[in-house]
């Protein structure tokens, strides 16, 4: 197997030669500003911050990215429109939330993440038709819960797990008909009790097992000989919960 060096830079023209070396404060291999290694960049600007502004127009993307990290946020905001997404992502972690509705339409993905999981959750409802799944289950895991209602048609199943996952019960039963045993499974364990009673007759497994420790004791009795095993097992195992608490 083959080594990987170590990349060094060539410290015969860097003008930290005279200064910060003799002080410890770069190392050749270890913590350096002009190597092309990320890993030594960012040694060098943590224990050199003063530096990271001056390298915010780098012609190399990953020294912009390491240098948003460190350099004064007025400074950061310059690069909002930088052509390497790593850095508007950088960018994105240093601003206030309340600067970052210019990126709500951004073409990185990633970026638009990063705006979902830092925005006020007041402008959330902007994002609910962002064209990337995983931009959509990022708003629904933050958007208050009346607003959770208009992705529970989102077309993409793990958005609407999501939503399964945080809809207050009393609403649950919006998802009782959804397409996907596993929104319906998530939704069932979680529902009202009338609401989970209701679905017992699912076809799939899963959804009756989530229904089982919701629905009240009268409705999971006709399922004792479910077809399914672990259905049979929970539904013996609530029962007999309820008569030890009796007998006690």
């Amino acid at each position: 197997m083959s080594r990987i060096e170590t990349p060094h830079a060539d410290c015969t023209s860097c003008p930290h030669r005279e200064t910060l070396r003799p002080a410890g404060r770069c190392e050749p291999g270890d913590r350096c500003l002009v190597a092309h290694s990320g890993r030594q960049i960012e040694r060098f600007l943590r224990m050199n911050p003063e530096f990271a502004e001056g390298c915010l127009h780098d012609a190399f993307w990953e020294r912009r990215a390491i240098a948003v990290r460190y350099a004064p946020v007025a400074a950061v905001r310059a690069l909002a429109y930088d052509s390497d997404e790593a850095v508007r992502r950088a960018v994105v972690t240093r601003l206030p939330p309340e600067d970052l509705m210019p990126f709500l339409g951004d073409e990185d993905r990633e970026v638009r993440i990063t705006v979902a999981s830092r925005l006020p959750v007041t402008g959330l409802h902007m994002m609910l038709g962002d064209p990337d799944y995983l931009v959509r289950q990022h708003v629904a895991q933050r958007i208050p819960h009346g607003s959770l209602s208009r992705l529970v048609r989102d077309e993409d199943r793990e958005v609407r797990k999501e939503v399964a996952r945080r809809l207050p019960p009393f609403a649950l039963s919006k998802l009782a008909a959804d397409e996907d045993a596993e929104v319906r499974a998530i939704a069932a364990s979680r529902m009202l009790p009338d609401d989970a009673a209701r679905m017992l007759g699912d076809p799939d497994w899963r959804v009756r097992l989530g229904a089982v420790d919701q629905a009240p004791l009268e409705a999971i009795r006709a399922y004792i000989g479910d077809e399914d095993k672990d259905v049979r097992e929970q539904v013996w195992a609530r029962l007999n919960e309820t008569r030890s608490k009796d007998t006690t």
